[in-house]
């Protein structure tokens, strides 16, 4: 169950903040980098949860339920990892244009 929230807020969380820079004065879209960091803590602790979630379906021989919300939740751990990597990478390269560019 965990695993599946943790992995709706990783893939929620960048394109959270892109809306909450763009709707808000105070905020700017580098200001709103720390979502790419929330992104990736929310997909790992998604996949460990995950991992958890399937473990205790096995020792309880499946009466425990919860194995395709354990899937589903790993699958958007993976997914908002893969997200915060793609963003990190974007900043990574803003940064690098704006030094050079000056």
């Amino acid at each position: 169950m965990w695993s599946l929230v943790c992995g709706i807020l990783a893939v929620l969380a960048i394109p959270g903040g892109v809306l909450l820079a763009r709707e808000s004065r105070m905020v700017t879209l580098i200001d709103a980098s720390g979502a790419v960091a929330v992104a990736a803590l929310l997909g790992w602790v998604a996949i460990i949860q995950a991992r958890r979630g399937r473990e205790r379906v096995q020792i309880t021989l499946g009466r425990a339920g919860g194995a395709k919300t354990a899937r589903i939740g790993r699958l958007l751990g993976i997914v908002g990892l893969l997200l915060a990597a793609t963003a990190g990478l974007a900043l990574g390269f803003w940064g690098l244009l704006s030094l050079f560019a000056s």
